[in-house]
């Protein structure tokens, strides 16, 4: 462990309660690779901890979920349980940019499977090829799984893609939509209303229950998104049935 790389001060983050069964652990305001990296590498440091009575551990953008029972035959009180957290955390932090595993998303941008692409293009003042072009760059790091099963929050992209999410939501998004909106995509891994836009689509299968690991991403991956015409898609998409 390169000492140089740790986080030692208790001034680094702020723990606050969520309720009577979750605390949260801030570690920014700001959404930015090293922020989640700080939230992943808290998330590993306290899963090998094993503390009495946490439940789950939920890595975000800017925050860590600690779910606990607080009256379980284990099951701390908030301030015995944030003493333990500040006891371990204040060993030092060493977020490390090489966990998870580098990953290549096909998608088919534009037309049927993206029918936002041109839109995002005139709110960037751009062509739809820049657009794709910035949307394929290497090294964009899955912040978070979000709402629903196997949904990956993805970013954080240039900033000509800080595109605001539609005005009216869509109430159907077809599984395997790529959307953009405010420097970040998500995936859609099953049919689902959604507000965000929709640039794209993979043939992949994110979430499948009877697969180990049933989510196809997971947060600290970094993801290249590559182009691929509709004829790969509709090939690689009928692989996969």
């Amino acid at each position: 462990m390169n000492e140089s790389s740790l986080i030692p001060s208790s001034t680094a983050w702020r723990i606050v309660p969520q309720g009577d069964r979750c605390l949260m652990i801030y570690f920014g305001d700001q959404i930015d690779a090293a922020t989640g990296r700080l939230c992943l590498a808290a998330a590993s440091l306290l899963s090998q901890a094993r503390l009495p009575g946490v439940t789950d551990l939920v890595p975000s953008f800017i925050a860590l979920a600690v779910h606990y029972q607080p009256n379980g035959r284990h099951g701390p009180r908030y301030t015995a349980l944030v003493n333990q957290i500040e006891g371990i955390l204040s060993q030092g932090i060493a977020p490390d940019a090489q966990t998870g595993r580098d990953v290549d998303i096909p998608v088919c941008y534009g037309g049927e499977y993206g029918p936002d692409l041109d839109e995002v293009a005139r709110h960037a003042d751009t062509s739809t090829d820049e657009i794709i072009a910035l949307h394929t760059r290497p090294g964009s790091l899955v912040f978070m799984l979000g709402f629903a099963p196997g949904a990956p929050y993805i970013g954080v992209h240039d900033e000509r893609l800080n595109i605001p999410r539609r005005a009216s939501p869509r109430t159907a998004v077809p599984a395997g939509s790529v959307a953009v909106a405010n420097r970040q995509s998500v995936l859609y891994p099953s049919r689902s209303p959604g507000g965000w836009n929709i640039i794209g689509a993979t043939p992949l299968s994110l979430f499948d229950p009877a697969r180990t690991p049933s989510t196809l991403l997971q947060p600290g991956d970094r993801v290249h998104f590559v182009p691929i015409d509709r004829a790969e898609f509709l090939r690689l998409r009928e692989a996969k049935a």
